[in-house]
């Protein structure tokens, strides 16, 4: 029992001295004052714009714009990265009138909530306190498809009628990626500006993609009426096959935001995880 005894308190000894200069090399290293990174808490937040560019919207203007709002955390992990989640919610829009084949008369508006799951990359690491910090962010994002077109005075949903014959996912995967820059404004709270693109795995986003279907092998009268609207405006029906999309490239959506993080604990906190305690007997 004794030699346990003595074994303990010289771990717990030789730890602590390790620690000790860990700790010291960490405070010279970062001008005497160190928080340990890992498991260091933020809350964000961001408000701005949303923009959509795809069939409907693929000139270089700045129309159908819409509100983005955000909400989310970080969890440090080093120095310099952060895991990164958020929820969001946009709204986009798009006419025809603004795309490459202004004449069809096809249109939408998509007011959709989104997840994203990413990684931030800091340019200057976290114990050095900057003032001003650039970022880049990557990772994955999931939305989900609320597109809408007005007919009538009545907004009709447009996945679920099959415009053109496809039958696609309403959970579109996308790669989001960006970057921004912090101003630290307060002790825990800092606000920025960011720039972040999501570039969908899918051509649906808009409701338009490949081609006019055979209107015979439509589900019903009112996907035969949305899918071409040609006639509203003078024109003669579309022939099966003809190009409804205005490329092969998927649709893409973007947020530019106003952001603000808010650190989540007490310096004192952030040392007291980062003490080694001993075993108790």
């Amino acid at each position: 029992m004794m030699t346990r005894y003595i074994f303990t308190l010289l771990t717990c000894f030789s730890l602590g001295l390790l620690s000790t200069d860990a700790l010291s090399q960490k405070r010279s290293q970062f001008s005497g004052k160190y928080i340990a990174p890992f498991g260091v808490m933020s809350i964000t937040g961001g408000l701005g714009v949303a923009y959509y560019y795809g069939d409907l919207n693929n000139k270089p203007v700045l129309k159908g714009l819409g509100p983005a709002i955000s909400v989310g955390g970080l969890y440090r992990v080093t120095e310099h990265l952060s895991a990164r989640g958020e929820l969001r919610f946009y709204q986009v829009s798009g006419h025809q009138s603004n795309s490459k084949f202004p004449i069809d008369n096809l249109s939408f508006r998509a007011r959709n909530p989104d997840i994203s799951l990413a990684l931030q990359a800091d340019l200057i690491a976290f114990n050095r306190r900057p003032k001003v910090n650039p970022y880049l962010v990557l990772g994955v994002s999931a939305t989900y498809l609320n597109t809408k077109t007005e007919q009538g005075g009545t907004w009709h949903s447009l996945p679920p009628l099959t415009t053109e014959g496809v039958k696609y996912s309403r959970v579109p995967l996308s790669i989001t990626g960006g970057g921004g820059i912090m101003f630290q404004t307060f002790e825990r709270l800092s606000l920025g500006l960011e720039f972040n693109a999501n570039f969908m795995l899918s051509d649906y986003l808009d409701d338009v993609s490949g081609t006019y279907a055979n209107p015979d092998n439509l589900p019903s009268d009112l996907a035969r009426s949305l899918a071409d609207r040609s006639s509203e405006i003078g024109l003669d029906p579309k022939e099966e096959g003809w190009h409804r999309g205005a490329g092969s490239m998927n649709d893409i959506y973007s947020f530019f935001q106003v952001r603000a993080t808010y650190l989540i604990g007490t310096r004192m906190q952030a040392r007291e995880r980062k003490k080694t305690r001993c075993p108790k007997f």
